[in-house]
């Protein structure tokens, strides 16, 4: 049954299902497909499902082009119909894994998809979960719903795991070419499954376990929210000093070694550096142990949007100006530069806070044409003179590279800059710097 289920892999006849078609399993589907393999994508999405099929992307990275000619190749369908995992000899979970409001994981996502699994799995096919989640979520909560029927892992079917490492508005770094990590239940697992990642992806490292694979995505993500809280602290102290944190970093970063620079903003956002070090610091506290630096890095991240908004009530009070009835004009609300992405940006909650304290809120973003999430229900006005001149403060919460920064330190009465995009501009008294 193995060495069958190799030759297949081998001769691109293996049948792949991806579970979740967003940003991290459309972009793998495409990958495999453009590798040969004949992929079935599976979302509970019935809009997604409808969008895929005519041929339309949902994601800035995928164009609608790709998945037309994916379809055209009659190698790549969508569909919500989980029965086709009964046609498929490989089955990838890319589903959420957010967080409950009591920073709990919720699983919930992967237990539905392996439920289905369950109900349609047969002998000799590989199972990956790809969803970030905590270190044994893939033994402890997948593998005994799979053997529940009698089937061993290892023996009747295969079961690994093998962290997405997804980067919207990345040019450089795809699926293709950023290297996989894998992570077997058992040694024959690991196997497998990297000899079939290996068809589609540039580079694939083998670890000793699932869990290991687990913990590798978290490493990553904690390297990050801790290093973003750090130069946070450290930019709310040059704030305290008089000191210009954005020269500060720009004179550090000339260090040949040692050094990575990290930069400060308004908050951390996005589907992984939010949420995935939350995972770890939640299992940690189940063995008796306290991730404190991961707990301080999330505080600290945390409070950057109220930092944001006692910025901009000090540039009002500067201008002569409350905050209650200011027209305050955010620019750019995704949760970074270059995507269309709305997971956890730090721009609904500073919308929500001002709105809150009585100022009267718009936006602009040229990736997002209205904003319905939260409570929060506006349209994005047009990029013109008038948007301008007729807010009290402009705040740039997130840095698209399409947007003209002079034009709008031009035309405002006051601009608080979040993400250094100002920093050519020189003595001008309208502009307030994080």
């Amino acid at each position: 049954m193995l060495k069958k289920l190799e030759d297949k892999i081998l001769r691109r006849k293996a049948k792949i299902g991806i579970i979740g078609l967003g940003y991290v399993g459309l972009p793998l589907a495409l990958t495999f497909v453009k590798a040969g393999f004949k992929v079935y994508g599976l979302d509970v999405d019935e809009d997604r499902v409808l969008k895929l099929g005519k041929g339309v992307s949902y994601i800035l990275d995928t164009p609608s082009s790709e998945i037309r000619d994916a379809i055209a190749s009659r190698r790549f369908a969508v569909t919500n119909d989980f029965m086709r995992i009964k046609e498929v000899d490989a089955v990838i979970i890319c589903v959420p894994t957010p967080l409950y409001k009591t920073k709990e994981p919720d699983v919930s996502y992967i237990v539905s998809a392996v439920k289905n699994i369950k109900r349609y799995m047969k002998r000799g096919q590989i199972i990956v979960l790809e969803s970030t989640t905590y270190p044994g979520t893939t033994e402890e909560v997948m593998l005994p719903v799979l053997e529940e029927g009698g089937m061993k892992e290892g023996k009747d079917f295969y079961l690994a795991f093998s962290p997405e490492r997804i980067d919207p508005g990345n040019p450089e770094y795809d699926t293709k070419n950023t290297p996989k990590i894998i992570g077997g239940i058992s040694k024959t697992s690991t196997d497998i499954a990297k000899l079939l990642y290996e068809q589609a992806i540039d580079a694939v490292i083998a670890v000793s376990s699932a869990k290991v694979a687990e913990m590798v995505k978290l490493l990553e993500n904690t390297f990050r929210i801790v290093n973003i809280g750090m130069v946070n602290e450290i930019m709310l102290m040059c704030d305290r000093l008089g000191v210009n944190v954005w020269e500060v970093i720009d004179a550090a970063k000339t260090k040949p070694y040692g050094y990575m620079p990290f930069y400060p903003g308004p908050g951390v956002g996005g589907h992984c550096i939010p949420v995935d070090p939350i995972y770890l610091s939640w299992k940690a506290r189940m063995h008796g142990f306290e991730a404190r630096f991961i707990d301080l890095a999330s505080q600290v991240n945390s409070e950057m949007p109220h930092y944001v908004v006692s910025k901009v009530i000090e540039g009002l009070n500067d201008h002569r100006k409350s905050l209650r009835c200011s027209t305050i004009l955010i620019v750019g609300v995704a949760y970074k530069k270059d995507v269309k992405d709305l997971r956890e940006s730090p721009a609904l909650e500073i919308i929500d806070m001002l709105i809150k304290k009585g100022a009267l809120v718009s936006y602009y973003d040229p990736y997002l044409p209205y904003l319905k999430i939260d409570g929060i229900n506006l349209k994005s006005l047009p990029f013109n003179k008038n948007s301008f001149k007729d807010s009290d403060c402009v705040i740039i919460v997130t840095d698209h590279s399409n947007v003209d920064y002079k034009f709008i330190a031009d035309n405002s009465k006051l601009v608080v800059d979040t993400r250094n995009v100002l920093k050519a501009i020189k003595n001008k008294s309208n502009i307030v710097r994080l």
